[in-house]
C-alpha cells in the first residue's frame, strides 16, 4: 500500500496531524481505492530553520510525497491530487497554495512488504484504478 510522507512546520503539524492524516486517507480511498484499514503516514515535523520555502506560502505549508506501486491511471492520480487540494482546504484549512504533492510510482518487484517481494504479494486492494 502507498507510503505517504508529510513534511511541514513542526508546530502546525502538531496541531493538525490527525485531520491531515484523515483527509489524505479519505482522498486515497475515494480516488485510488486505498483499503480503509491500510494507512501508512509519516509526519516529518521541521523547525523553521530547517524548512525554507517561498514567502507566498504560510506556516501551514506542507509537502506530501506519495510512494506507491505503479498501475493507477493518469486520470485517477489527477483525481487524487485535485481531491487533496480541495479537501485539505475544506477540512484542514490549508489553502491550495500551501500544498505541494508528488507521486512516485515503482514496480512491485522493487518493494519489500510483509517478508515478501511486492510482486509476490496477495493484495487486498485494487491497483488498476
Amino acid at each position: 500500500m502507498p507510503q505517504i510522507k508529510i513534511y511541514g512546520n513542526a508546530s502546525f503539524l502538531a496541531r493538525s496531524r490527525q485531520v491531515i492524516s484523515d483527509t489524505i486517507h479519505a482522498c486515497g480511498i475515494d480516488a485510488l481505492a486505498f483499503p480503509l484499514e491500510k494507512r501508512f503516514h509519516r509526519f516529518i515535523p521541521l523547525e523553521p530553520e530547517n524548512f525554507i520555502y517561498p514567502s507566498d506560502r504560510s506556516e501551514k505549508y506542507i509537502i506530501i510525497e506519495i510512494s506507491m506501486f505503479e498501475g493507477r491511471t493518469v486520470d485517477a492520480k489527477k483525481h487524487l491530487i485535485r481531491l487533496l487540494f480541495s479537501r485539505l482546504s475544506e477540512q484542514a484549512g490549508i489553502a491550495a497554495n500551501d500544498v505541494e504533492i508528488t507521486i512516485a510510482e515503482t514496480s512491485k518487484h522493487n518493494w519489500g512488504v510483509r517478508g515478501k517481494v511486492g510482486d509476490e504479494l496477495e493484495l487486498n486492494g485494487k491497483i488498476e484504478v
